[in-house]
């Protein structure tokens, strides 16, 4: 089974700026589930379970793309975990937005949301994330979330499952090479409205609805290729 993260660097889910990666997302999500509707989970942490962003996800990859939408919540209420995992273990694609990283990181350590979604990605289910839900997968990430941080941005430990750093929004965020320099770790920047695709945690290559995607090994930056499937 094929292990696929998609790390989107930024873009606007409700202005439809990154439909071209949403409809890549949701064409993987239907390979995975066959013959039988697709589904996918909008997980929202990083935004405290935003209805409203939510409901942005489920007008785009319901009535754009034929994906029945779910959405896992674990701030707003007592959620039982049970049913939560009950979720992603029917999903097809998991979705995770935006917002703050850290805030994010630490709900799902609380409550053990990152061992269900590892399990999800083990079983081959899609996970796709934009920002705070793009650069938690990687060893190292290049984040705004840390309130302490003298310039505003600061490097934290992600998940780990890709062997890198990223940053999201490089658009605005071109220090970041300078950053990269400082660790031995291959880094990727995503502009907005692009995304970078991994599969068994190897890079296959980049999606773009405008923005580009990058790679940095030893000090030398190149442009991902698009991916080729």
């Amino acid at each position: 089974m094929i292990k696929t993260v998609v790390a989107i660097g930024g873009g606007e889910l409700r202005y439809k700026t990154t439909r071209a990666i949403d409809a890549y997302i949701a064409k993987l999500a239907k390979e995975h589930a066959g013959e039988r509707r697709a589904r996918a989970v909008f997980i929202g942490t990083a935004s405290h379970d935003s209805l409203p962003y939510f409901n942005t996800f489920r007008k785009t990859y319901t009535s754009d793309f034929d994906i029945k939408a779910d959405v896992a919540l674990l701030t707003k209420k007592d959620v039982p975990m049970e049913k939560t995992a009950a979720k992603l273990a029917e999903a097809d694609a998991l979705y995770i937005g935006g917002g703050d990283t850290l805030y994010m990181l630490d709900v799902w350590k609380r409550t053990g949301m990152i061992g269900l979604i590892l399990d999800a990605y083990e079983r081959g289910t899609v996970i796709a994330g934009l920002s705070a839900g793009a650069i938690c997968w990687f060893k190292k990430m290049y984040t705004d979330s840390d309130v302490s941080a003298v310039s505003g941005y600061a490097v934290h430990d992600g998940i780990g499952v890709i062997d890198g750093i990223m940053t999201p929004h490089y658009n605005s965020r071109k220090e970041f090479d300078g950053v990269a320099a400082g660790y031995a770790l291959t880094a990727y920047a995503a502009e907005d409205d692009s995304a970078i695709v991994f599969r068994d945690g190897l890079l296959a290559g980049s999606l773009t609805s405008g923005g580009k995607a990058y790679r940095i090994s030893s000090g030398v930056k190149e442009e991902i290729p698009p991916v080729t499937d």
